[in-house]
């Protein structure tokens, strides 16, 4: 499954969200389940995405609460405006 995370950045954040990032996306890569990760980031309109695909919606609800539960997504969420709008996508075919 596919799955985006979109937010907006707080202005004149983005240079700590960077450093945040470089912490801990090691801990996302080594989370069961997870096989890809992939952040964009549009400076014109301060959008930040991530790009993640999971073994199934299951894994990353999963590590979702893991990170819930231990202050992450706290932190992560103090970069941003508002809470990430999160989408999943199935995959129906491979070209």
């Amino acid at each position: 499954v596919w799955v985006t995370l979109k937010m907006k950045v707080k202005q004149g954040v983005f240079h700590h969200l960077s450093d945040f990032l470089t912490a801990n996306l090691p801990n996302v890569r080594g989370f069961e389940g997870a096989l890809k990760v992939n952040l964009f980031y549009d400076p014109d309109s301060q959008t930040f995405l991530l790009h993640e695909e999971w073994a199934s919606k299951e894994h990353h609800q999963a590590y979702i609460k893991f990170i819930q539960e231990r202050g992450v997504m706290q932190d992560l969420l103090a970069f941003m405006e508002s809470e990430p709008e999160v989408t999943y996508y199935n995959r129906l075919m491979m070209l």
